[in-house]
């Protein structure tokens, strides 16, 4: 919808060049997918932290793509539910990192100052990265629930 309503694509010069959002994702680090699945407690972890963490995105698309805003806040709950399940699901729960109120308010105050120009391109990325996040969840979830007896 973004590429039709606003012509903001995947190829997009403009939104190549502003893509320092630093939105939570499986990285090098995390080794391979099927290494990081290994060890399940870790990836509860990493996975809920960051879906804590993409509630201050989606907090901002709220805000700024209104058109979408009962859509976006339905995703938002249920992107924190998902969180709050999985860190229940972690050995030591305390251990899942929630973005404290001054680190979430500086983020938004980052994103909220983004020029008007940007903002669509801003909100595509990060419903962009949310997206392909929400599929490794999707994966990892299938994988933890085939190897271990939780039901999510």
């Amino acid at each position: 919808q973004m590429c039709e309503k606003f012509t903001v694509c995947q190829n997009s010069m403009e939104m190549l060049l502003h893509n320092n959002l630093n939105l939570p994702k499986v990285t090098e680090e995390d080794g391979n997918f099927l290494t990081f699945l290994s060890f399940q407690d870790k990836c509860l972890r990493k996975i809920s932290s960051s879906l804590y963490t993409f509630q201050t995105y989606l907090k901002y698309i709220q805000e700024t793509f209104i058109s979408e805003n009962q859509n976006v806040e339905s995703l938002s709950f249920s992107t924190e539910h998902l969180a709050h399940t999985l860190r229940q699901m972690v050995i030591n729960p305390e251990e899942v990192i929630i973005p404290d109120a001054a680190t979430q308010e500086s983020l938004h105050t980052k994103l909220k100052s983004t020029k008007a120009w940007t903002e669509k391109i801003t909100i595509h990325l990060i419903l962009r990265d949310f997206t392909s996040f929400m599929e490794k969840t999707v994966r990892a979830v299938r994988y933890l629930k085939n190897t271990r007896s939780f039901s999510v």
